[in-house]
């Protein structure tokens, strides 16, 4: 590589990464809800962006079209979203959130994140500095878009109070 580092370190960085990604996730998974983070990541999305098209969502959560109509089945059977017809093309619908989905979403972040302050309050102050830098590119590798400037984390949408 031009850079120096060899592909030994990419694949020691990659793998590590994964590793904590992925014990972190276990440590949070009782915090969605009652949700795969699949689902509450598809509602998230239908909650801040909907009403959406099915084929809209499974753009923004990058999963193919069987499988947002089963995660959308899914929430549907639970009333957490709901179809309505797109009275431009009659074949077509749009999947909004329900309240009830909504207050759900919000419940499941606000346990999320007191799951994560646990989690930091583990960790040293360095250690809690070192993963605040990092954020931005975690947020980047994740097509996160980080809060803008004058608004906090946990800002809310305009349309849908309490939902980013």
């Amino acid at each position: 590589m031009t850079d120096g580092r060899s592909i030994e370190a990419d694949d020691d960085l990659a793998g590590r990464l994964a590793l904590a990604i992925g014990r972190l996730n276990r440590r949070m998974r009782s915090s969605t809800g009652g949700l795969s983070h699949g689902q509450l990541s598809a509602l998230s999305s239908i909650a801040r962006k909907g009403p959406l098209r099915p084929s809209e969502l499974a753009a923004i959560e990058v999963v193919a079209a069987p499988t947002i109509t089963r995660i959308v089945a899914d929430l549907e059977a639970r009333g957490l979203v709901e179809r309505q017809p797109d009275t431009d093309d009659r074949r077509s619908i749009f999947v909004a959130a329900t309240d009830a989905g909504v207050e759900l979403l919000l419940r499941a972040r606000s346990d999320r994140a007191r799951a994560v302050v646990a989690l930091l309050a583990e960790r040293t102050p360095a250690e809690v500095d070192a993963i605040r830098a990092a954020l931005t590119a975690l947020e980047a590798a994740a097509n996160i878009e980080p809060p803008t400037a004058g608004r906090e984390s946990s800002a809310t949408d305009a349309t849908r109070p309490g939902i980013r």
